[in-house]
């Protein structure tokens, strides 16, 4: 399959859930939102990559049997359907539907005498004085159009103060402005009232232009390629390298334009050929041009709108651990942890980095950051514990994409402090999620670890369903250690006992499970394959499948996003199913499961089955090997996604998605798992 088509048809079950009148209403907004905000970054990473493509080598067929021209062609055409529906849902079902709430836009078009007034005192007081028009001519050239701003451009008729025939402008909307303002509810008629931006400015823009006539208001923005690059051969130092980088990022070339649908064909092609763009480029649209901007409207209060509300226990024996940093040290030597967000509490892991950060015996903490956020409660803790005068060591992944500016940041307090600061390995993300802490007892070093699937990122751990696993086993933290080492240090690669790590050995051991349980059906001995990822592309792993399949191995796959593999093909696939679920929560651990002769080998991993997990990041797999926990994981990993028949989709042989349909009784997977694990 197209990885770019398989990732729009992701999206497309997102809007699903969206389209499904049973989803709450400001969240169907969201999926909505989130639709935007996804191709957002697929225009900026995806598309920029497919036009290069183009441009580099238009005649190379890919894996999929296309050329770059005829994948941007299907894939520009898929995107223009999902658009289309996704402006077609909010203008017929949902605005409608929250304006019977209570929840309104008001269009200028449609403002009373006393709203007028109101908005227009609005934009004279708070917007008009931010305002730079530029009138195009020989002395004002087209100005630098920041990536996805907002602007207008004004078609204007006329002579200037000074003689100028007057003919276009371009305003800019400052990123300082909100883009939803709130009515006042007496002049609303609604609790919730609002105005877009887009709607002052396309009624008040032409005071700008006194003297002149207004012809037309119309809004637009531009897509810019996001993608950094980073000459390996060149850096001496990553951080300050990386920082004279972001500042361009967002003037990158142009990928996308999206324009007002009223544009008018002059304007439309004069701002293509400004932007090097072409119609098929081009995005008309009957609303907002960034509908993630609604994205406020679903914090409105109204709970009523949105999904239940839940909040995650915090699961046993760490309910029960007191305020002493030793207990919890020792809660997590008794036996190993299990931690299943976000249906458990991701505060056990802020409270194992306290304990370490203010217990006298903790020597010293070592751990990968990624993504964290912003004001992250975990990364104060980091830098608390190296005042206090622990050996603080932080791997801090630089090359984040779109938190790179976080994470320097981070970096640089951090080194304040006077922890120690990595930036992992040039050209090799660090992408594992590991912590482990080095504490004194009886005289000796003792480590204990969190790993994890997902990122640190309390936020998140509330919203994506991740793993994670708080443990003393001496070879895990062992093992731990030495990656840390690697990564701070040089030296040959180092022998590991039980976690399996890219670029060295992941794939070969993913590959050697796979075979094993291929050879296994072939003796005509039990054999089953399991895997849970956000994306399936390495083009070894899926021949492998394949070729297990045909072997006769029963192969169930849950893959939330991008999946290249085709599944029930005859003579190929016919063994192999692919789900991927899409619901309340984003799915987002990583967890393979092989039969191996009863054995039932179980790895967790940050790293997903594509090329760039496997050959281009440090990543981490690592086994469980607690059979409590083992089956914990194969049940909430496997067994209730698969019965799953209301948040589920099936990949056909053609590479399409159909909804799981069963007649047995209803099945949600993330609200049993709440009911499950949330008491």
């Amino acid at each position: 399959m197209n990885r770019e088509l398989s990732l729009l048809k992701f999206n497309e079950r997102v809007l699903a859930m969206a389209e499904n009148p049973k989803t709450p209403l400001l969240e169907r907004l969201r999926y909505v939102c989130i639709v935007s905000s996804n191709l957002d970054e697929f225009f900026e990473i995806r598309i920029s990559s497919l036009k290069e493509q183009q441009r580099q080598s238009p005649n190379l067929v890919g894996s999929d049997g296309m050329t770059p021209d005829q994948a941007f062609d299907c894939v520009q055409q898929a995107v223009h359907e999902l658009v289309g529906r996704q402006y077609n849902l909010l203008n017929d079902e949902i605005l409608p539907a929250m304006h019977a709430e209570g929840i309104s836009l008001h269009h200028a078009s449609e403002w009373n005498p006393q709203q007028q007034e109101w908005a227009r005192d609005v934009f004279h007081r708070d917007v008009m004085p931010l305002l730079t028009p530029i009138g195009l001519d020989p002395a004002h050239p087209f100005p630098r159009v920041y990536n996805k701003s907002l602007n207008f451009i004004v078609s204007l008729s006329g002579a200037d103060a000074f003689g100028r025939q007057a003919s276009i402008a371009i305003v800019q909307a400052p990123r300082a402005l909100p883009r939803l303002i709130k009515m006042p509810q007496e002049l609303s008629g609604q609790p919730d009232g609002y105005i877009l931006l887009t709607s002052l400015l396309r009624a008040f823009v032409g005071e700008l232009f006194p003297g002149l006539e207004m012809l037309g208001c119309y809004q637009w923005r531009v897509t810019r390629n996001s993608d950094l690059f980073v000459d390996e051969e060149e850096v001496t130092n990553l951080r300050h390298a990386l920082q004279g980088e972001l500042s361009q990022r967002n003037f990158g070339a142009a990928v996308r334009l999206e324009i007002d649908k009223l544009t008018p064909p002059e304007l439309e092609t004069f701002l293509q050929r400004e932007f090097s763009l072409k119609p098929d480029d081009t995005y008309r649209v009957p609303g907002p041009v960034n509908l993630s901007r609604l994205m406020q409207l679903c914090n409105t209060a109204r709970p009523d709108l949105l999904f239940p509300d839940y909040r995650a226990p915090v699961p046993a024996p760490f309910d029960r651990v007191g305020d002493k940093p030793a207990e919890l040290f020792e809660a997590v030597a008794e036996r190993d942890c299990l931690l299943h967000h976000p249906y458990q509490s991701f505060q056990p892991v802020i409270d194992f980095l306290t304990a370490a950060a203010l217990d006298p015996d903790v020597m010293a903490i070592k751990q990968t950051i990624y993504r964290t956020g912003e004001d992250s409660e975990l990364m104060k803790i980091l830098l608390a514990a190296a005042r206090a005068g622990k050996e603080v060591t932080v791997v801090v992944e630089l090359m984040a994409r779109f938190d790179e500016q976080t994470n320097i940041n981070w970096a640089s307090k951090l080194e304040e402090v006077g922890a120690h600061v990595v930036y992992g390995v040039v050209a090799h993300k660090t992408h594992a999620k590991m912590a482990v802490v080095l504490r004194r007892e009886k005289g000796r070093l003792r480590r204990y670890a969190h790993l994890g699937t997902g990122n640190y990122h309390p936020r998140t751990a509330r919203l994506y369903t991740d793993f994670g696993l708080l443990t003393a086993d001496p070879k895990l933290c062992e093992d731990m250690d030495k990656v840390f080492a690697q990564l701070t240090g040089l030296g040959a690669r180092r022998a590991l006992k039980s976690l399996m790590q890219s670029p060295f050995t992941l794939h070969e051991g993913m590959v050697s499970l796979i075979r094993a349980e291929a050879r296994a059906a072939k003796a005509g001995k039990r054999s089953r394959i399991m895997a849970k990822m956000n994306s399936l592309l390495e083009e070894q792993i899926i021949e492998e499948l394949y070729k297990a399949s045909q072997a006769g191995v029963k192969i169930d796959l849950i893959v939330r996003g991008v999946c290249a593999l085709r599944a029930g093909v005859p003579g190929l696939s016919e063994n192999i199913r692919v789900r991927s679920i899409v619901g309340r929560f984003l799915e987002h651990s990583r967890v393979f499961y092989f039969y191996a002769e009863g054995e039932e080998t179980v790895y967790l991993s940050s790293a997903d089955w594509m090329d760039r997990n496997f050959f281009r990041r440090v990543e981490i797999a690592f086994p469980i090997y607690d059979k409590t926990l083992k089956k914990r994981v194969i049940d909430e990993a496997f067994t209730y996604a698969l019965r799953d028949n209301q948040l589920a989709w099936q990949q056909q042989p053609d590479g399409d998605y159909a909804r799981v349909k069963s007649r047995r009784e209803p099945f949600n997977l993330h609200q049993f798992l709440m009911q499950k694990l949330g008491v």
